[in-house]
């Protein structure tokens, strides 16, 4: 690896991290462009590429989660009871399945799309969701979410954090419980890539250098974006995930029609 690689993989983890750690998401997702047309790693090593990136880069979020005492709580348990069996499950679709990614992103856009203006343009006076979602609906949410973060490479964050936003909670309490569910979900997604790489043929298992080197970044860079979201109004917080997922649905658009 060459060091302009290297330097590359780590700036992008690094403002990758420090973008999107506020809202709770990793950041993996938008690592997937730079991953395939400018590193130009292989489908679907990729996939366990990002997901590595999760796993080295989301403790540094979760230890300013932690030290600020609103890391654990149910609405984590309740996610990962759902993401961690569907990451399994995904990893296998991925590999021996192996879905089109057209379709997915077309899919993943066209919910992410209204759901990023609404967040966006919504009445910044309105409080937060008082009456909790049912522990069941958010199992079954990261169970849907960690299969897709298993086939796709994405941690969940990305989807789990405008989708709870969406339905009323705070982006204080959704971004810890995201990237909690992100990190383990992806720990377990590595380790059946690398278990699944043993039969399956191909590009299977993950680019180590690429993915440590992204993580670097995103550990230093996870650590300052927890930093400054306390510091970030509630209402500045929600246009910037609602423009986050804006700009991913778009992304996703391009890359099908150039699929």
């Amino acid at each position: 690896m060459s060091l302009q690689v290297a330097l590359l993989a780590f700036g992008a983890g690094l403002v990758v991290a420090i973008v999107t750690a506020p809202v709770g998401v990793s950041g993996a997702v938008f690592l997937l462009p730079v991953q395939l047309d400018i590193l130009h790693i292989p489908s679907p090593a990729v996939t366990p590429t990002n997901l590595l990136f999760n796993v080295v880069s989301t403790p540094g979020a979760l230890l300013r989660h932690r030290q600020t005492g609103i890391l654990v709580g149910s609405l984590t348990r309740q996610l990962i009871s759902g993401t961690l069996p569907g990451v399994v499950v995904g990893t296998a679709i991925r590999v021996y399945i192996a879905p089109g990614d057209r379709v997915f992103r077309l899919l993943a856009a066209a919910v992410l799309l209204p759901l990023g203006i609404w967040l966006c343009t919504r009445r910044r006076d309105r409080p937060p969701r008082a009456r909790p979602i049912g522990a069941r609906a958010i199992a079954a949410l990261g169970l849907a979410v960690g299969t897709v973060g298993g086939i796709y490479g994405i941690g969940g964050g990305s989807l789990l954090g405008p989708l709870l936003v969406g339905a009323g909670l705070s982006v204080a309490t959704v971004a810890p419980a995201a990237l909690a569910a992100t990190f383990l979900t992806s720990i377990a997604g590595v380790a059946t890539y690398g278990f699944l790489s043993l039969t399956a043929e191909g590009p299977v298992s993950p680019n180590w250098g690429v993915g440590l080197l992204c993580g670097l970044g995103g550990l230093i860079g996870g650590y300052l974006g927890a930093r400054l979201q306390p510091r970030v109004p509630e209402a500045a917080l929600r246009t910037l995930l609602g423009a986050l997922a804006v700009g991913l649905a778009l992304t996703y658009v391009v890359q099908a029609v150039h699929a």
